[in-house]
C-alpha cells in the first residue's frame, strides 16, 4: 500500500516520461520546417555537384576517345608493315563490298576483323561524345566518329597532299600513298575527330557542319598522327590556324601549302 507521497512521486514519474512524446506532437510543424530546409539544402548541393559530375563524364569519354584512336593507330601501323602503304579513301566502286574504305580497309587487315557492311558498329569507331546530327543512315551507309586525312580528295583527286592516294585518270581509282612518302610521320595527322566520318582543314567560319566537333571536348578534338601517337590541340588551332606549322600537319610533304585551303 503506498502512502500519499509514493503515489505524488509515481504520478510525477509518469508525467516526466509522457513530456517528451508530448513535444513531438506539438513540434510536427517545426518537423515540416526542417524538412523543407533539408531539401533546399540537398538541391543546392546538387547544384554545386552537376557540373563537378559533367566535367568528370566529359574527361571520361575523351579518354575512352583517346584509347579509341590508340587502338586504330596499331591498327594503321600492321597495315603498313603489311602494305607499306597507306589505305586508299576508296578501293573499289562497289558499294556492296565492306572493304572499299579506307575505313573498311583499316577495320580487315590493320584490326583483324571480318569482312562485314557493319564493321563500324565496332565501339573503337565511335566517340562517347559524339552525336549524330540528324537521321541515321540506311543501307550501305555508316556513321563514324573519325575522319581519314583525305585533303579535299573527293573535290580535287588530281591536287592533293593527305594520305588517300594518288588519283588515276585513267582507272579513275587511287594508287596507295607509299609509306616513304610521308615525310614526318609524328607530325602528319592520319585520323581525327570529324563530322560524319569527314576530317579535313577547313575554316570553321565556313564550314558549319563541324560545330559537333567543337563542342565534343571542350574545344579539343583528338588526333591519331601517322606514327601512332595521339594529340589532343585546340579545334581552333587545327581548322583555322594559318601558321605554317599548323598547316603543314595536314600534308605528307610536311609543307604548309597555304595557298590551296578553300576558304
Amino acid at each position: 500500500m503506498h502512502t500519499a507521497n509514493e503515489s505524488l512521486a509515481l504520478r510525477k514519474h509518469r508525467m516526466a516520461i509522457s513530456k517528451p512524446n508530448a513535444k513531438i506532437g506539438n513540434g510536427s510543424a517545426f518537423s515540416l520546417t526542417e524538412l523543407m530546409v533539408v531539401i533546399a539544402i540537398i538541391g543546392i548541393l546538387a547544384a554545386l555537384l552537376l557540373p563537378t559530375l559533367s566535367q568528370a563524364k566529359g574527361r571520361a569519354q575523351r579518354a575512352q576517345c583517346v584509347s579509341n584512336l590508340h587502338q586504330l593507330g596499331v591498327g594503321l601501323q600492321t597495315f603498313l608493315a603489311d602494305h607499306h602503304a597507306y589505305p586508299v579513301l576508296i578501293l573499289s566502286t562497289n558499294a556492296a563490298d565492306p572493304g572499299r574504305t579506307w575505313g573498311g580497309q583499316l577495320d580487315q587487315e590493320g584490326l583483324g576483323h571480318p569482312p562485314t557492311t557493319n564493321y563500324f558498329q565496332n565501339g573503337v569507331w565511335h566517340c562517347p561524345s559524339a552525336k549524330w546530327e540528324g537521321g541515321l543512315p540506311g543501307g550501305n551507309s555508316v556513321w563514324v566518329s573519325y575522319g581519314y586525312n583525305d585533303d579535299y580528295a573527293l573535290r580535287d583527286p588530281t591536287n592533293q597532299f593527305g594520305l588517300q592516294g594518288h588519283w588515276n585518270v585513267v582507272t579513275h581509282s587511287f594508287q596507295p600513298i607509299a609509306e616513304s612518302e610521308v615525310a614526318v610521320p609524328s607530325d602528319m595527322m592520319a585520323i581525327g575527330e570529324g563530322h560524319d566520318g569527314v576530317f579535313m582543314r577547313r575554316s570553321l567560319g565556313n564550314f558549319e557542319r563541324f560545330g559537333n566537333v567543337v563542342t565534343r571536348h571542350q574545344g579539343k578534338a583528338n588526333v591519331l598522327f601517322c606514327d601512332g601517337h595521339v594529340e589532343s590541340p585546340t579545334v581552333k588551332f587545327l581548322f583555322e590556324d594559318t601558321s605554317d606549322a599548323a598547316l603543314s600537319r595536314w600534308n605528307r610533304d610536311h609543307l604548309p601549302h597555304g595557298d590551296e585551303i578553300y576558304r
